[in-house]
């Protein structure tokens, strides 16, 4: 029912002249972007709330008293909600300045209930997957491919994008790139900023000390507090050594709660990823230059990132935290993601700014020879009918799904189109809920 109140709110289907609880209007200027994670429902919102801008986060609940049940009051990540969207208004939520989080009810008309329940289980499909299978093969692979192209080349201008934004420093883009890859979709984004958040140049200087590197990496990410795990040796330690580096370097730290351990499987946890990044660095930072030798290829890449946890990370899960027959290294199917989402982008990137097509062409290979990846959704694509064999495959499907299915933009598509001309072609009209 949750997902009933986020999706009127996502798509603005709540009724005009909204109001809070204690009767302040909401103009609504953007909802938000759906964060399908750990933390807020919508981020980065932008409203109008009594005639005052806010911009925040919005959360959005069943009954108000779910924000207690699911441990809201409690967690920092929500301090920044400037709306509680709710179906039953039974108890009001306060905030951090000794006042309430404004709250509004979520009304709709009893038509849109019953049309839900016939529709509630496309609300998150392909809108053509119950005849995209019918398409001819040749249609298909031939979109695919485009697609591919289309998906390396996104991933290739960030990437480029990032060497501008580091000066031409195409060994630090690769390490930034590596920490987004490392964070696996769920925490990307904060493993990026962490990358970000600390010069090359200065981990290099402690290559040779990787309990330097752990504090260093750590320490940023806003994970050392000298008041909790005091009777951790190792985090203790860590907390001195960060302190003594961050006053040399005037390094300032993260925000913990940026990092989502919820949803995320202990093997994963984003210590034990910081921890493998720690791990890039030891000896020295030289990935970038083994990623463009010429024998770099789908066979020998995984041989990349061969990094083996040891000592304290050998045996926990998390700070304080021991756990048992955890995995030293990364596994198959972490590893064959990295080699999708960094070095192959990486070749086709640095062939493409440095005029070599060639290296570009190596990195589209690497995905013509690796096995698709197994996520959700690819299971739906292939629920649809449609063939997934390749990474280039996987890839290229990905890219349909973010890009033109959740987006509508079906008449762009070239499924879409096949489609659309397959049923103008009928000999008798579309009736008028069409094929979409």
């Amino acid at each position: 029912m949750e997902m009933l109140y986020q999706y009127l709110w996502k798509y603005r289907l709540l009724p005009d002249g909204i109001k809070t609880d204690d009767g302040r209007s909401i103009d609504i200027l953007y909802q938000g972007r759906h964060n399908t994670d750990a933390g807020p429902d919508f981020s980065g919102a932008r409203l109008r709330i009594g005639g005052q801008e806010w911009a925040g986060n919005v959360e959005v609940h069943v009954k108000a008293s779910d924000w207690f049940r699911h441990g809201h009051d409690t967690d920092p990540a929500y301090s920044n909600v400037i709306l509680h969207v709710v179906g039953v208004n039974d108890t009001r939520v306060p905030d951090s300045r000794g006042g309430f989080i404004p709250q509004t009810v979520a009304t709709f008309p009893d038509s849109f209930m019953r049309l839900y329940a016939r529709l509630a289980e496309k609300i998150r499909a392909v809108e053509c997957e119950d005849i995209v299978g019918s398409l001819p093969p040749l249609t298909v692979t031939g979109w695919l491919e485009s697609l591919s192209v289309e998906r390396m080349q996104v991933k290739a201008r960030r990437i480029i994008d990032l060497v501008k934004y580091v000066e031409g420093d195409w060994e630090r883009a690769c390490f930034i790139t590596l920490a987004r890859a490392l964070g696996f979709s769920l925490n990307a984004e904060p493993l990026e900023m962490l990358a970000r958040s600390v010069p090359l140049t200065v981990l290099s200087k402690h290559s040779d000390d990787i309990f330097q590197l752990e504090a260093l990496l750590f320490g940023q990410a806003g994970m050392l507090d000298t008041s909790i795990h005091i009777f951790d040796e190792y985090y203790q330690r860590l907390c001195r050594e960060y302190f003594f580096l961050a006053r040399k370097y005037g390094l300032r730290p993260m925000r913990r709660d940026i990092w989502k351990f919820n949803r995320t499987r202990p093997q994963n946890f984003p210590t034990r990823r910081v921890a493998t990044l720690a791990r890039s660095l030891s000896g020295g930072f030289s990935l970038l230059s083994r990623i463009l030798d010429p024998a770099c290829d789908s066979e020998s890449a995984p041989e990349l990132f061969d990094w083996k946890t040891d000592g304290y990370w050998d045996s926990h899960l998390d700070f304080d935290r021991p756990g048992t027959r955890l995995p030293s290294a990364l596994s198959e199917s972490n590893v064959a993601l990295l080699v999708i989402n960094l070095v192959a982008p990486m070749l086709y990137a640095y062939g493409a700014a440095h005029g070599d097509p060639e290296m570009a062409e190596r990195g589209l290979d690497i995905w013509h020879d690796l096995d698709a990846e197994n996520n959700t959704y690819i299971r739906q694509w292939r629920h649809a009918g449609i063939r997934c064999e390749t990474a280039s495959d996987s890839q290229a499907l990905i890219h349909l799904r973010k890009e033109y299915c959740d987006r509508n933009r079906c008449l762009e598509c070239r499924f879409g189109h096949a489609l659309l001309r397959a049923s103008s072609r009928r000999p008798s009209p579309c009736p008028p809920t069409a094929v979409f």
